[in-house]
C-alpha cells in the first residue's frame, strides 16, 4: 500500500477555522487507501525518504517555522521528493510579490502596489490596506488613510485600496479541475461559508489563475471578492495548504472531493 506522510498541526488555532477536525476527518478516510502518518514540519526530516509522497495540509503559516521550512522545501526539490502540493506554486507559496505582478500584468486582481510612488496606480480612496509581503492570515493588515500611509514605515508591505465588496468567494480545485465554491454572505463573518452556485464566468476567472500558476499537482483555492459593480477580483491565490472548510459542505460535494483527492494522490505514484 502506498505510503503517505501528511504534514498539519493539529495545534494551530485560527480564527473561525478548526485545522486539526479538517485534518483528522481527511486522514481518517485516507487511511482505509494508504498507510498514513502524521506529523509537523518540523519533525519530517527523519521520515521523508520511507514513504511514496508527502502530502502538505494545515500548518498555519510557515512565517511560524521559516528556517524549518526553507529547509524542507530545500531537502524535497534537491532529492526529488514528490509532494502535494508539488512546490513549484509562484503564488502564496512564495509570497505576496506575485499580486504585485499580476497587477502589473492587468489580471483582475485587487490593485497592489509596494511603493508610494507608485499610488497614481491605485484609484483615489478614503482608506488603504497594508499587509506583509510574506504575511498570512491578516497577520500585520492594517486600514490606513492616505496621509497615515504616508507617515508608515511600508518595507516589505503591500498597499491596496479598501475595496467596498459584496461578499467574497473562495473556488477550490484538485489540479486543474473546480471543486466546489463557497462564500461569505455576510463579508464581516469570513469563515462563516455557504455554498456558492458559480457561473461559467465565475468559473473561467479562477481557472485563469490556476492555468497562470501551473502546478499539476496539488490542492488550490481561488480566493476573491465581488466588487459593487459586480466584478471579481483576486484576493490571493492559496496554493500551499489552502483550508478546505471540508466540514461545512454538504455530503455529496464533501464525498464528491474526497473520491477525487485520493485518486489524485493515486496517480501521482502510478505516473512515476
Amino acid at each position: 500500500m502506498m505510503k503517505i506522510l501528511y504534514l498539519t498541526d493539529l495545534y494551530y488555532e485560527a480564527k473561525g477555522r478548526k485545522y486539526f477536525e479538517e485534518d483528522l476527518y481527511v486522514t481518517d478516510i485516507l487511511k482505509e487507501h494508504f498507510d498514513i502518518a502524521l506529523c509537523h514540519p518540523k519533525n519530517s526530516k527523519d521520515f521523508e525518504n520511507d514513504v511514496d509522497l508527502i502530502v502538505f495540509r494545515n500548518t498555519g503559516p510557515v512565517s511560524g517555522f521559516e528556517e524549518e521550512y526553507e529547509s524542507f522545501v530545500k531537502r524535497v526539490t534537491s532529492n526529488n521528493i514528490r509532494t502535494f502540493n508539488e512546490f513549484v506554486g509562484k503564488a502564496d507559496m512564495i509570497g505576496k510579490q506575485y499580486i504585485l505582478d499580476l497587477t502589473l500584468e492587468d489580471y483582475p486582481v485587487i490593485p497592489t502596489i509596494d511603493d508610494l510612488e507608485n499610488i497614481n496606480l491605485l484609484p483615489d480612496c478614503e482608506r488603504y490596506v497594508i499587509k506583509p509581503k510574506d504575511g498570512a492570515d491578516s497577520i500585520g493588515l492594517e486600514f490606513l488613510t492616505k496621509s497615515e500611509l504616508f507617515e508608515k514605515d511600508l518595507v516589505n508591505m503591500l498597499i491596496q485600496p479598501a475595496i467596498d465588496f459584496e461578499y467574497e468567494v473562495s473556488f477550490y480545485f484538485i489540479n486543474d479541475s473546480l471543486e466546489y465554491a463557497l462564500y461569505a454572505p455576510d463579508k464581516d463573518k469570513r469563515w462563516e461559508l455557504e455554498n456558492y452556485e458559480f457561473s461559467q464566468e465565475d468559473k473561467e476567472f479562477a481557472e485563469k489563475f490556476i492555468a497562470w500558476n501551473d502546478i499539476e499537482n496539488g490542492i488550490q483555492r481561488v480566493d476573491a471578492c465581488r466588487t459593487k459593480d459586480g466584478e471579481l477580483l483576486l484576493v490571493e491565490l492559496e496554493d500551499l495548504n489552502p483550508y478546505l472548510s471540508i466540514l461545512e459542505l454538504d455530503e455529496k460535494t464533501r464525498d464528491d472531493f474526497m473520491n477525487h483527492l485520493i485518486i489524485a494522490l493515486k496517480n501521482i505514484c502510478d505516473c512515476c
